[in-house]
């Protein structure tokens, strides 16, 4: 029978392009707030051993992904959102608005008809709009348009050990990125899945020698934003339909199985200051899985001191399954742990 000190929580758990998504939907103790970085100061504060027993090890792994529902920031949002990974809560997490988006069609979070459905979801960063369209009762497409991107720099140089003086462009997508192209820099890894423990190294190199040096990572109006999430390693595709591929590295050495869509945020950003893409225009970038997003510029926009983008992201989420965890207080591991 079960204990009755037992702390049950309810999850939907998801893929987008191969990364995982635990959506917790009950059981979570109640979040005290108005908004969601309220929510989510209150469950960094009082509920993040939770995070740790929901997320790594024996209920999940060192590159498992979540989030937490919470209600909107007003009445014009559809729900609210908290992303979780292994080193705390990030602020912006494309390949979960994806998820969330398709799992609030399938499970009729939202009324279903026929053609394009519009969803708000507050994250972190701000307020995403997402779309899913409808054709003969199925969900046949998803995209997001995300928070104002924006460049903060193109060609830097920094001195890595290991590597030397890295060429990388930062950029924000709802995340600070630093792009680091395989071709510009001569590496002598690639971007394969053989390549997987020498890409967490470098890239947490390269993420820890940036944020030792680089003072453009900031946001203009939240201080909380201004941090560097993580490094994207991109390169050519071999594939003739594809545009180029991406690997991020972020948080605690989490490697990204999806393309990642606040980076490719970021990227079009980049691409659209290059003069490489215009507004219309789309992109193929594929993973480290060979999944792919679609990923276009919607317009152009002044976010403060700079020259933003609204980017848009396109990419398909499953279902894979639906659990109920049980967190038994008698229990000495309880929290979680991770070995990598």
């Amino acid at each position: 029978m079960p204990d009755s000190d037992w702390l049950q929580v309810s999850t939907i758990d998801m893929h987008t392009g191969g990364e995982p998504l635990r959506v917790i939907v009950d059981g979570f103790p109640e979040l005290k707030g108005n908004s969601v970085l309220d929510y989510r100061r209150y469950c960094k504060e009082n509920y993040d051993y939770l995070r740790t027993a929901l997320l790594f090890e024996p209920r999940g792994h060192a590159d498992m992904y979540g989030c937490i529902l919470t209600p909107p920031n007003d009445d014009e949002g559809d729900f609210g959102v908290i992303f979780l990974h292994n080193e705390g809560y990030s602020t912006m997490c494309g390949h979960a608005i994806i998820g969330l988006t398709t799992l609030a069609i399938q499970m009729e979070w939202v009324e279903v008809s026929e053609g394009d459905h519009i969803i708000k979801i507050d994250a972190p960063c701000g307020r995403i709009t997402s779309f899913a369209t409808v054709e003969n009762g199925i969900l046949k497409a998803v995209r997001f348009h995300c928070v104002p991107s924006f460049v903060a720099g193109l060609d830097k140089k920094v001195a890595v050990p290991g590597l030397g003086n890295v060429t990388y462009d930062l950029a924000y997508g709802g995340a600070y990125y630093a792009y680091v192209d395989m071709e510009k820099n001569h590496f002598e890894f690639d971007l394969s899945k053989s390549a997987y423990q020498e890409l967490i190294k470098k890239g947490m190199d390269i993420k820890q020698a940036v944020m030792n040096q680089d003072s453009d990572i900031f946001h203009p109006f939240d201080e909380e934003l201004g941090f560097l999430y993580g490094t994207i390693f991109l390169s050519k595709s071999e594939k003739k339909d594809v545009d180029s591929k991406n690997v991020c590295i972020f948080a605690d050495g989490e490697v990204d199985r999806s393309p990642t869509g606040s980076g490719v945020s970021g990227r079009m950003a980049i691409h659209f200051l290059r003069n490489e893409i215009a507004i219309g225009d789309s992109m193929h970038i594929e993973s480290i899985t060979d999944s792919v997003f679609i990923g276009s510029v919607i317009d152009e926009v002044d976010f403060g001191p700079f020259k933003a983008i609204i980017p848009q992201v396109e990419g398909t989420a499953f279902i894979t399954g639906m659990h109920t965890f049980v967190i038994d207080p008698k229990d000495p591991i309880k929290n979680g742990f991770i070995l990598r």
